[in-house]
């Protein structure tokens, strides 16, 4: 049965195509509307 519902999600699944970013989203990296967003320097105080 599992086999199944994942055959059938199968067909509306998209392909990755940012692969190439899967590492910085594994390292902790954020996006907000697709753009990378810069960790701001510390400042020490």
């Amino acid at each position: 049965m599992v086999f199944k519902l994942v055959e059938s999600a199968q067909a509306r699944w998209r392909a990755v195509n940012g692969a190439h970013l899967v590492p910085l989203v594994r390292a902790g990296a954020r996006f907000e509307r697709g753009q990378l967003i810069e960790r701001p320097e510390a400042v020490a105080a």
